[in-house]
């Protein structure tokens, strides 16, 4: 038998850059008391969610993967903790940006970043402003405690990220995430279709799902978010096993048996049975014309 503990967090961010990291860090240290090995935090955590608007001086926000402040913290935490932490950040590279995520193993090492690879557009989520589309491709890493892949909020809408990750062999997918209100119609609540496509990418690939979203209302201007939480585990059956509330600032633990995870997907042939042969109009934008 092997098994892993893993936390999905949830919190407010201000303005105030120190004060957001030393809350990450307060949820981290509870996960990790409550004996969480894999802990995830929130899209783009260090920040509000500059997005709602275009404004260029929110490009000030963008930093190297080595000198990102949250990065360089989460190290240290890392490593005093024995745990792994996927950190989100904006990264900054020569002349591009990025809406990056680090990968920090249990030994405070950073095993390699993944950039989001899907950048949404639209009123209050202006995205493509801030961030070049992601160039790594999707990844899995092989840390302490287990295989992992990761996604960025809205790769979370594609099943093929999910599946890409499957197949590449993670055991647990990751995706912290930050989604609210639409500011145009404030009666618009996507948070039951948000779930419903990551619980079919658990249960479509047996693999959990684990997913951190931030709370609170943050305005900029005329435009404002009331991001609604419910971050939540998955089961490989596409069940929810814990889920967060719309506004408390918490974290979920939960355990898997990976071996037990592995037999199941063997059991159940969905890997065995695929036909990749076939689906190479996937790689197609109006079904016909491949890339």
């Amino acid at each position: 038998m092997r098994t892993v503990k893993v936390a999905a967090t949830q919190m407010s961010c201000s303005a105030d850059l120190a004060e957001n990291i030393a809350k990450a860090d307060r949820l981290v240290r509870e996960a990790a008391g409550k004996g969480a090995q894999i802990i995830l935090l929130q899209e783009l955590f260090e920040t509000p969610y500059f997005c709602q608007k275009e404004k260029a001086k929110y490009y000030s926000y963008a930093s190297e993967l080595e000198e990102n402040k949250a990065v360089l913290h989460f190290q240290k935490v890392a490593k005093e903790l024995q745990v792994v932490l996927p950190i989100s950040f904006y990264e900054k590279k020569n002349n591009a940006r990025y809406n990056s995520l680090a990968i920090i193993d249990a030994d405070g090492e950073i095993l390699g970043k993944y950039r989001k690879s899907h950048i949404p557009d639209g009123p209050g989520y202006e995205e493509k402003f801030y961030f070049n589309p992601g160039d790594t491709g999707f990844k899995v890493w092989k840390t302490r405690y287990a295989r992992i892949g990761v996604g960025v909020c809205w790769d979370q809408w594609y099943p093929e990220a999910a599946r890409c990750m499957a197949i590449m062999g993670a055991e647990l997918l990751f995706y912290p995430t930050a989604i609210g209100s639409e500011p145009q119609d404030g009666s618009i609540d996507s948070r039951d279709h948000w779930q419903a496509c990551m619980l079919g990418h658990a249960a479509a690939n047996l693999v959990p799902v684990i997913a951190s979203n931030r709370v609170g209302v943050e305005e900029d201007d005329d435009s404002n978010i009331t991001f609604y939480g419910s971050s939540f585990i998955a089961g490989p059956q596409g069940n929810k096993l814990l889920e967060a509330g719309r506004s408390e600032e918490t974290v979920l633990v939960t355990e898997f048996d990976l071996e037990l995870l592995e037999t199941q997907r063997l059991e159940w042939g969905i890997f065995r049975d695929r036909r990749p042969d076939l689906y190479k109009i996937i790689s197609s934008y109006d079904g016909e014309t491949m890339i």
